[in-house]
């Protein structure tokens, strides 16, 4: 697990945990009491829902509402003792859940991602969750969370008439379907995406590959021969490259999704991500 946490406290402004979540590249935050328990967690999905759903009633949402206003208070947690298997299993089972708290006592003392279970090293003489996969991998704890700093888009959120062309992320980190897992996961740790567009040869977009999908059941045992297509979500959601970010806003919302691909025809231009929205 990771010990040195970002986190939100419940009666911080909303403001606080979206500029946590933008400028450290996180998709979620723990939600923290003034003595350190853990209340809720905060995404940026929650922060979407909350400005589409004034949009819907014609009036400006009120980021400096405290966070407790929007945060989800039922959190998934787990022991520190408990086995990386079955906290694979939790991730993998529910859905829009990326950040898992590790608790004591009712205290947050960490945190496991996809991503840190994609690092799984190997413990007590044998292979981690994708051991096989992945061969294993050091975690340096000691990076400072300074050198995860993004920098942050200056002024207010775009307009929902703007172009998703206009902030969207024009170079793209992709994968192709007949690519080895290990080179799509580790393209994921070192540029900590959560997914990747798969593209063919003529740069048409032919699925999306996420951690939760090299997470699957079934890769436990497979070769680390195992190829991207093999494992990749065929039917992926796209955003037309002509839409508008408030069509975008809507289709992240609606379906709970972390990044979209952007598409002219079938050739993916670009991709967007919650914090692009926001």
């Amino acid at each position: 697990m990771t010990t040195r946490v970002v986190t939100v406290r419940s009666d911080e402004p909303i403001a606080a945990a979206v500029d946590r979540m933008t400028r450290f590249g996180f998709s979620a935050l723990p939600v923290v009491s003034a003595s350190s328990r853990l209340v809720g967690i905060v995404s940026l999905l929650d922060v979407l829902r909350h400005r589409e759903g004034h949009r819907a009633e014609g009036t400006a949402a009120d980021e400096r509402l405290p966070v407790e206003q929007i945060m989800s208070p039922d959190v998934l947690t787990m022991s520190a003792t408990a086995n990386s298997a079955v906290v694979a299993r939790r991730l993998r089972e529910h859905g829009e859940l990326r950040v898992l708290p590790v608790v004591q006592g009712g205290r947050l003392v960490g945190v496991v991602t996809r991503g840190d279970l994609l690092r799984d090293r190997p413990r007590a003489g044998r292979p981690g969750l994708l051991g096989r996969l992945l061969g294993g991998r050091d975690r340096d704890e000691d990076d400072a969370l300074a050198a995860l700093a993004r920098p942050r888009r200056a002024g207010p959120a775009p307009d929902g008439g703007t172009p998703v062309t206009a902030v969207m992320t024009r170079d793209v980190v992709t994968a192709g379907p007949g690519d080895p897992l290990t080179r799509a996961a580790e393209l994921m740790l070192r540029h900590r995406h959560t997914a990747l567009p798969v593209v063919d040869g003529d740069g048409r977009l032919v699925g999306v590959l996420s951690e939760a999908d090299i997470l699957a059941d079934p890769l436990a045992g497979r070769s680390a021969h195992a190829t991207v297509g093999s494992v990749m979500t065929r039917a992926a959601i796209t955003v037309d490259a002509h839409a508008t970010l408030g069509e975008a806003r809507s289709v992240v919302a609606d379906r709970g999704l972390r990044t979209v691909p952007v598409v002219d025809g079938d050739r993916l231009v670009g991709v967007l991500s919650r914090s692009d929205l926001v």
